[in-house]
C-alpha cells in the first residue's frame, strides 16, 4: 500500500472521529494545563504543541504548563487536584488518563475479562469523583482526551501483550467523551486514530508501533503524531505559514496569504523582493531524544501529512523564463529549482537552510530546554504526591521529610533516581531559580519569534 493511500485513510479516520466535537485553539493570555500520566509527565506532544504556538502565532502571549506524573490514576489525579492543577490557575485543562487505571499484568492470567471489566469500573467510579470536582470549576474550558493507545498488536521480542488492555482502555474514552457530552465539555480522542496508524503500518511491518517498545509510552514521533492530531482537532490543518505569488513578467504580487511582498525588481534573468512572513515554519527535530530513544520528531512525518496540512510556505514565482534557477534569501544560497516547478509552488518550509528556518530552529532549542528545567518541577511533584502526601508530608520539605525518603531510597530504585532532585527542588530559592530560568527563556522566545523581513532573490542559471 502506497504512502499516499495510507495517509488518505489516515485522515479519512482523523476526520470523521474528531471533528464532531472540536477542540477550541487556544487564545491570547491563556494558561493551558495538561493533566495526565508519566505520557504527559515525561513527553513531549504537549511541548511539541506550544511550539507550533510559538512559531506559528507569534504575538500570541501563551503558556502552556505539565501537570503529568508518572503512575498516575484518575483517583491520584484527584488526590492532586487543588495543590498541582488548580494552583497553575489553568483557563483551558486537559484531561486525560486511562493507562494506568485499566491495570497491566491480570490481562494475561486465568480470567483477564473480569479483571478489565473490574478495572473498567474501578476507573468510572474513580473519575465520577474527578468528573465532580470540575464541574465545580469555573472560568475553566475543560477538554476531555482520550489517551494514546495500548499497542497489543506489534510484535515486539522480549514483550509479550497484555490481552484486550486497549479494549478496557477505549471503554474509558468512551465514557470520557459521554462526560463531555453532558457536561457541555470538549472532548477529542487520539486513541482510535492512533491504532489506526499502527494497524496500517503493521500490516507490513509487524514490528511497527508509535507506542514505544514497552507498547505504552511514544516515542518523540508518537508523541509528534499525538501534537498533529491535537493541532488538527483545533481546525489548524489549514493555517499556512505563508503563501504568496510573485509574477515576474510585470513584477506584481498576484495574491499573498499571512505575509507581505513588497519592492519587486528584476532584470534579465534575475527577480527580487521583499518577503514580510507573519509566521516562522515549523521546526521538526532529527535528533532521537530521551532515555533509550530510537525515533525523533522528524520521523512521525512518515506517518501523518503534518508538511502538507500544517507546514506550509509556498513560493510560487509565474512569468519566468524557462530554465533553472537559484533561489537565495538574504544573500543565503537556499537551493535550485525549475522555472516549472516555481510555477507550481515550492514549500520553503521544507528547507532546513533558510534563515527563517533557522530562526525557528533556535526557538525549538530554547523550548527543549525550557522542557527539560520543567521536568524537574514534575519530578518533584512525583515524590510530593507519590511519596510525601500519603506520609503527610506533603510539602514539609525539611529534614524530617529528606529523613522519610533516605530510609526507603534503598529499597525503591524509583526514589533512589529522585532523590538528588528532591534534595535541590526543596529548598525555595531553587525553585526560584529555576522557576526564573524558565520564565527568562519563554521571554526569549517570544523576543525571536517576531517576524523578520527577508530578501529573496532568483538567479537563472
Amino acid at each position: 500500500m502506497s504512502k499516499k493511500i495510507i495517509l488518505f485513510f489516515i485522515c479519512s479516520t482523523i476526520a470523521s472521529g474528531l471533528f464532531s466535537q472540536p477542540v477550541s485553539q487556544f487564545g491570547e493570555g491563556e494558561r493551558v494545563v495538561f493533566l495526565g500520566n508519566s505520557i504527559t509527565d515525561g513527553g513531549r506532544y504537549h511541548s511539541f504543541i506550544w511550539l507550533y504556538y510559538m512559531t506559528r502565532f507569534p504575538n500570541m502571549n501563551l503558556h502552556i504548563l505539565n501537570a503529568g506524573i508518572g503512575g498516575d490514576t484518575a483517583f491520584d489525579m484527584y488526590e492532586r487536584l487543588d495543590d498541582d492543577v488548580f494552583s497553575k490557575n489553568p483557563t483551558t485543562l486537559i484531561v486525560t488518563f486511562g493507562m494506568n487505571d485499566s491495570g497491566y499484568q491480570e490481562y494475561n492470567g486465568d480470567d483477564g475479562a473480569r479483571f478489565g471489566e473490574e478495572k473498567y469500573r474501578e476507573t468510572h467510579k474513580n473519575f465520577k469523583l474527578l468528573e465532580g470536582r470540575l464541574k465545580k470549576l469555573s472560568g475553566t474550558k475543560i477538554v476531555m482526551m482520550g489517551g494514546s493507545p495500548y499497542d497489543g498488536v506489534a510484535k515486539i521480542d522480549g514483550n509479550t501483550a497484555l490481552r484486550g488492555k486497549n479494549d478496557v482502555m477505549q471503554r474509558i474514552v468512551a465514557f470520557q467523551k459521554k462526560s463531555a457530552e453532558e457536561n457541555n465539555w470538549q472532548f477529542l480522542d487520539l486513541n482510535a486514530p492512533m491504532t489506526t496508524i499502527n494497524q496500517k503500518f503493521q500490516a507490513n511491518d509487524p514490528g511497527f508501533t508509535i507506542c514505544g517498545l514497552d507498547r505504552i509510552h511514544p516515542e518523540n514521533d508518537g508523541h509528534m503524531v499525538m501534537a498533529y492530531l491535537f493541532l488538527k482537532e483545533q481546525g489548524l490543518d489549514s493555517n499556512v505559514v505563508a503563501d504568496f505569488e510573485v509574477n515576474a513578467s510585470d513584477k506584481s504580487v498576484v495574491r499573498s496569504a499571512n505575509c507581505e511582498i513588497s519592492n519587486i525588481r528584476g532584470n534579465k534573468g534575475t527577480l527580487s523582493f521583499d518577503y514580510l512572513a507573519y509566521s516562522l515554519p515549523y521546526p521538526l527535530d532529527t535528533i532521537p531524544r530521551g532515555w533509550n530513544a530510537r525515533k525523533s520528531q522528524a520521523d512521525a512525518m512518515k506517518y501523518i501529512p503534518f508538511m502538507e496540512e500544517m507546514n506550509q510556505e509556498v513560493i510560487k514565482v509565474s512569468g519566468l523564463q524557462k530554465g533553472a534557477y537559484k533561489i537565495f534569501i538574504d544573500n543565503e544560497e537556499i537551493g535550485k529549482w525549475s522555472s516549472t516547478d516555481l510555477n507550481k509552488g515550492v514549500n520553503l518550509a521544507a528547507e532546513t537552510k533558510t534563515p527563517q528556518y533557522q530562526q525557528a530552529l533556535s526557538i525549538m532549542h530554547l523550548n527543549e530546554v525550557r522542557w527539560e528545567i520543567e521536568r524537574n518541577f514534575r519530578d518533584y511533584a512525583w515524590i510530593q504526591f507519590g511519596f510525601f502526601q500519603e506520609r503527610g508530608l506533603l510539602f514539609a520539605n525539611n529534614g524530617a521529610s529528606l529523613e522519610a525518603l533516605d530510609k526507603e531510597t534503598g529499597n525503591n530504585g524509583w526514589l533512589r533516581m529522585h532523590r538528588d532532585n528532591y534534595a535541590r527542588m526543596m529548598h525555595q530559592s531553587f525553585r526560584e531559580t529555576r522557576q526564573a530560568e524558565m520564565d527568562m527563556i519563554v521571554s526569549k522566545i517570544y523576543e525571536i519569534n517576531q517576524p523578520v523581513k527577508r530578501k529573496i532573490t532568483l538567479v537563472k542559471i
